[in-house]
Order: C-alpha cells, then structure tokens, then sequence
C-alpha cells in the first residue's frame, strides 16, 4: 500500500509534535555540561514544563487524545528530569564553601559528605522553607517531588475519572501551565525595563515551536483546551518580542541579571 504526500506529511508533523519540544533545551543542556556553569538557568522552567506534562498525561485517561501528544509528554518529563540532574550536579561541585543540605522530605538528614552520621533535625516536609522550594540541593528530592505530584494527582485522577468537569479542568490546568512558561520572563522584563540576559534564540525557538503546535492543535482537531491555551502562549512570545523592540534602548539592568538569563 502506497503512501500519499498527505500521509507523509501528516507522519512527519507528528513526529515534529514529539520531539519539537525537547528541541531547544540541546543546547541549554550542552551549553550547561560544556560551560561547567548553571546559573543563567532557571530550574522553574523544569518545573512548569514537569507539571503540565503530569497533568497532560492524567488528562489523556480521562479523554483520549492523539498518542503523539502523549509520546511528547512522556518525552518532555524525561528530558526536564535528566536537564535538572544535570543543573544540580553542576551546581553541587560549583560550591566554593559547602552550602546547608536543602532536601523535599527532611533537610540534612542521613550523612553529609564525608559519609558521618548527623543528627536527624525537626524540620520535615511539612514544615519545609517555602523559600527554597525547587532549589534543592539533592537530585533525589526532585525525583520526591515529581513522584509525590504524580501520585496525588493520579489518584485524584482514579476518583473523579467519570467526572467531565473534573477531567476538562484537568485538562485546562494542564496547557494552561505550559502556556504560562513564558510569563516570568515577561514580568521580570517589565520590573527591569529592560531585556538584558534574556536568550533570545530560546524565545525564538519557542516562538516557533508554539506557532507549530497551535496550528498543529487546530488542524488535527485537539480538545479546545490544546488550541485555546497555544494561543495564549503565542501571544506571550509574541509580547517578549515586543519588549525586546520596546527596551532596545535601554542598556540598564540589575547587576544580577547581566550575563545570567532568567530563563535562558
């Protein structure tokens, strides 16, 4: 049996659907393992990108949309898990003067460096510093976190399946999380009147990326959540790139953020 152009076509922009997204965070990874530094970085892209993919997978048991949606979910928590061991094994040698344990379960518990016994202290996950939520100090924790994420919300998931509402606002919250991604960054451009630090081949390649996808939604006939959310994201690409043209003149930034992109 032959295959159409159609067909190939169609072949090919479900594998770009796949693996789009992971796409521009090669260079952020290599750039990272190359440069020994993972500061210009933030983990909170990870952890944004971490939870709409949970949430999009929940939601596909609930109502079923096309597997290279899924396959690009399942793909994306991957690339994020093996980006943040990365950016935390980077960090944890970087440290000049060794820096407090900060863990999800209990915060300097169990041994420290040297493999000595330390006193297990009160502070547990319950009353953990929201303060240094995601800056952890430990890849283990974050590997805690997501499994603990996932598990209450698969759980919630398995009691409410039969229900629409809760199954369309699963789905909602899960785009809508992605097609927030950019809105730090744009927040922190308006406070800083200037775009300084920012990667904008990254926002480029996102740009691009959530065009695709938004159109991809649209002609494929995803669930309305899909295609009203990419929209959403596009028009705050498109805003960043507004402040680039808007900002280009004005060199000031916090001393901070020269050379250190809030998400780069």
């Amino acid at each position: 049996m032959g295959f159409t152009i159609i067909d190939v076509i169609s072949f090919g922009s479900q594998v770009a659907m796949v693996i789009g997204g992971v796409v521009p965070f090669i260079p952020q990874y290599i750039d990272i393992w190359k440069s020994q530094n993972a500061e210009g970085f933030s983990l909170f892209v990870c952890l944004a990108l971490l939870v709409a993919n949970i949430l999009r997978i929940m939601f596909w048991f609930g109502k079923r949309f096309e597997l290279p949606l899924l396959a690009q979910s399942v793909i994306m928590i991957v690339t994020m898990m093996v980006l943040v061991e990365l950016c935390v094994r980077v960090k944890k040698r970087n440290e000049i003067i060794a820096s407090k344990q900060r863990r999800f379960i209990a915060n300097g518990a169990g041994l420290d460096t040297q493999n000595k016994p330390q006193a297990v202290p009160d502070h547990i996950l319950l009353d953990f510093d929201p303060t240094f939520f995601w800056q952890w100090t430990d890849f283990l924790s974050y590997v805690e976190f997501i499994g603990s994420f996932a598990l209450a919300v698969g759980v919630l998931t398995f009691l409410f399946i039969n229900s629409a509402v809760y199954v369309e606002m699963l789905g909602f919250a899960a785009v809508f999380t992605e097609a927030m991604l950019g809105a730090p960054q744009f927040v922190r451009n308006f406070q800083n009147k200037s775009t300084l630090g920012m990667s904008k081949k990254m926002v480029g390649f996102w740009t691009c990326g959530d065009i695709f996808k938004t159109v991809y939604f649209i002609l494929r006939q995803a669930p309305a959540q899909f295609w009203i959310c990419g929209i959403l994201q596009v028009s705050i690409d498109i805003a960043i790139f507004l402040q680039v043209f808007l900002y280009r003149h004005n060199a000031a930034a916090a001393p901070w953020a020269i050379g250190k992109p809030a998400i780069s």
